[in-house]
Formats: structure tokens, C-alpha cells, sequence
């Protein structure tokens, strides 16, 4: 099994601790006076979403997480599970509500996600950094209401509920950010 000295320890790595997937999501070296220098890291597990602080001593090393980033497409949601296809194999995967996680969001069908597996098991989804959604309803703008900064709630075609500028129609398409979840901007059909 492959393993990372802590001189290759570095943000965005994906490390196996006690059997389980974690993702370096912050490394610090620190110098004391005097001893050994130590990497000070904080590891994310990639199943349960917690977050843990280790210290490491230089010299010491990690296995690395056998895991796997593939490019599937969102087929459909049936109840609380979610089926996507792998790209190139055709094999389906079905994820639950809660290793989809905030993604339900965003999914429309046949749209690509990036999937990560650890031991050919899927344990979560991403998609696309930016994705388009048809506003299905809002309340409408108050007329002279054009201050800045002036939001409303809207329910997208997805299901999901954000937050969008006073002038968003009903029937409209807005570009929308996954990873923050903020609206971006109006799209033209």
C-alpha cells in the first residue's frame, strides 16, 4: 500500500486513518525552539463529514486512501436514492440522501457529476461548479422596489430553495454556484 512521508504532506491529499478515506484539508509546519519539527493537519473523513486535528512528527508517514474520482451522469432520484452511471463502464451506482448530501440541490437529469469510490464503493458526488436552474416560483418584485441587494426566496426546478435578486421571474433560467449555493447571474434561453 502506498504511503506519504510527512515531507509530502500537503492540502488536498487523501490519506486512509483506521481504516477509513480522509482529505488533508490543512498542513502546517511548525519549528519549536529546539525538538523535531511537526506537521500540524487537519484530516475531513470523506464518509461521515467529520473533521479531526493530528499532529504529526517529521519522519512519520500516512497510507494513502485507495480512492477514486470518476465522471458519472445523474439518471434519477427514486425516494431517498439517487442512480448515476459511470461514463465509460455503464455500471450504475446508487447513492443515499445522505451521501449525496447537499448536491440534491443541483442534480438534474443526465447531468455529469464527479463521483469519488474508496474500494469501488461510491461515498459521495459533486456537480459541476456551476449549473443553470428554471425558477418554478417566487413571489414577484415589488415595483420601485430596485435597491441594491434587494432578495427573495424562489423554489428551482430541482426542488431546492435559494435566495435570488428581487428582479427573478417565474420562468426564468439563473446560473447558480454549487459550492457556495449563491445565484450567479440570469441566463438567456
Amino acid at each position: 500500500m502506498a504511503t506519504y512521508n510527512t515531507s509530502e504532506f500537503r492540502k488536498g491529499i487523501k490519506v486512509q486513518l483506521d481504516g477509513e478515506p480522509y482529505l488533508m484539508i490543512e498542513c502546517n509546519f511548525v519549528k519549536p525552539g529546539k525538538g523535531q519539527a511537526l506537521y500540524k493537519c487537519r484530516l475531513k473523513n470523506l464518509i461521515r463529514n467529520t473533521v479531526l486535528d493530528r499532529t504529526y512528527k517529521s519522519g512519520d508517514s500516512i497510507e494513502a486512501a485507495d480512492v477514486e474520482e470518476i465522471q458519472t451522469q445523474f439518471l434519477y432520484r427514486q425516494g431517498d436514492q439517487f442512480v448515476f452511471m459511470d461514463n465509460s463502464s455503464y455500471e450504475q451506482y446508487e447513492l443515499s440522501q445522505d451521501q449525496v448530501d447537499e448536491a440534491w440541490k443541483y442534480l438534474k437529469e443526465s447531468m455529469v457529476c464527479a463521483m469519488v469510490l474508496f474500494n469501488g464503493q461510491p461515498i459521495s458526488v459533486a456537480p459541476p461548479n456551476h449549473v443553470v436552474l428554471r425558477v418554478e416560483y417566487c413571489e414577484p418584485g415589488a415595483r420601485g422596489n430596485t435597491a441594491t441587494n434587494v432578495t427573495k426566496p424562489c423554489k428551482v426546478e430541482t426542488g431546492a430553495e435559494m435566495s435570488v435578486p428581487a428582479f427573478v421571474e417565474i420562468g426564468d433560467l439563473i446560473k447558480v454556484d454549487t459550492r457556495t449555493g449563491e445565484y450567479i447571474e440570469r441566463v438567456k434561453e
